[in-house]
């Protein structure tokens, strides 16, 4: 790739990394279900996953400080949709992309619904992929974001992280499955889960009954003698 690419995510090694990241989830995605999924991301032409039983998505593609896609919008105002629309959220490479990403992940979790799934990846801080990224990526603006700070982003919003693990090829030149990948792997993903809103139980509080004063005794029953 030219060091000149208008945009890294059109790049080759990258075009890989979102495959492995691909491959690695559809596992845990097949078995999602519900009537609407969002796909963020950063890259170009990049489809959702095709899911059997989610029925529909919204697809948005974040390029710079705007969406394009299903919508089109500024990345500093509050996504379109309702509180609770989405079964199932997917952050691709968008919050390394993203010129707002924390509030960007705040509306990520506001429209996905209680006990939704939220998928992220992106590339690791911490991997071999950097200098290649310094050098490739310099005409945009990309901030990869270390696991361990998003996981704490979303602990603080009422999610509880299930998974992160590295995914990809060590180095962005490499070419089939690497042995290293869960260890020091160019990407990772993450899934955190949100956690359904606790139901206050319903105390009912007994009240006796006042019988009337005339009432006779049930048929059948006997009065004890004197």
């Amino acid at each position: 790739m030219s060091a000149t690419c208008p945009d890294i995510y059109v790049s080759a090694p990258l075009r890989r990394l979102l495959e492995d990241e691909a491959r690695d989830l559809s596992p845990e995605l097949q078995r999602c279900t519900g009537s609407h999924g969002l796909l963020v991301t950063a890259a170009p032409q990049d489809p959702p996953p095709g899911l059997p039983l989610l029925a529909c998505w919204t697809h948005l593609h974040l390029a710079g400080e705007r969406y394009a896609g299903d919508l089109l919008g500024r990345t500093d105002e509050p996504l379109p949709f309702l509180d609770d629309a989405f079964e199932l959220v997917i952050l691709r490479h968008a919050l390394e992309a993203a010129a707002f990403p924390q509030p960007l992940l705040e509306e990520a979790i506001r429209v996905l619904s209680p006990g939704g799934l939220l998928v992220l990846s992106g590339v690791h801080p911490l991997s071999l992929w950097m200098p290649w990224l310094v050098w490739h990526g310099r005409r945009q603006s990309w901030r990869p974001r270390m696991p361990l700070q998003v996981g704490e982003w979303l602990r603080r919003s009422a999610m509880q992280v299930e998974c992160v693990r590295r995914v990809g090829h060590v180095l962005p030149g490499g070419a089939g499955t690497s042995r290293w990948s869960e260890a020091i792997g160019g990407g990772y993903v993450l899934l955190a889960r949100k956690r359904r809103r606790a139901v206050t139980p319903i105390r009912l509080v007994p009240r006796p009954l006042r019988a009337p004063a005339d009432a006779g005794l049930a048929p059948g029953a006997r009065r004890n003698s004197a």
